[in-house]
């Protein structure tokens, strides 16, 4: 059920123009997807070297949350509640740039020994709805790439179907076709 939830916000704006959030998005500087593999070819900007691994953290801390507004968890749970928070946040860091980094470190705030069930469950809103931004973000660079992309062909397409395109030079014989 959290992974369908996830894929629908993921590809929710899958649609053939962008919306008015999508523009809005790629407007801003876009994260980047690198593989572990390119991690380090970046040395700023705003980039996920594990998707994967966010993914199932977030997927985790929202069934969290669902778990904490379903039930009235006691001191020990609470505690419990705590520790995967802290730890989510840390093993979170791993897999973003310095700057989404600092970005995080600046919206949440550290829980302490006596959060109420109320403070957690604002923590892991605030962290779920940080997260689903990020994978939206995501989503619209996606997009920006693949909308680039397919110009970029459509122009390669055009240019091989048009007779005469004006990077040849005059004297060169033309061969009409594709070659297969």
């Amino acid at each position: 059920m959290i992974a369908q939830d996830l894929r629908s916000t993921w590809y929710a704006y899958a649609e053939p123009g962008p919306t008015r959030l999508q523009e809005n998005m790629m407007s801003e500087r876009e994260p980047e997807i690198l593989m572990p593999s390119q991690a380090g070819a970046r040395e700023s900007g705003e980039f996920v070297s594990q998707p994967a691994k966010l993914l199932r953290i977030a997927a985790m801390i929202r069934e969290l949350l669902d778990e904490v507004r379903k039930s009235s968890p006691d001191e020990a749970a609470r505690k419990r509640l705590r520790a995967i928070y802290t730890r989510s946040l840390a093993t979170l860091k791993e897999g973003l740039s310095d700057e989404l980094q600092k970005e995080l470190e600046t919206l949440t705030l550290p829980l302490d020994g006596t959060s109420s069930e109320s403070e957690i469950r604002l923590a892991q809103a605030q962290l779920v709805g940080w997260l689903e931004g990020l994978f939206h973000g995501i989503q619209a660079a996606l997009w920006a790439q693949h909308m680039q992309a397919r110009a970029q062909f459509e122009e390669m397409r055009r240019r091989g179907l048009a007779p005469g395109s004006p990077e040849e030079p005059p004297g060169e014989n033309r061969r009409p076709g594709q070659y297969l």
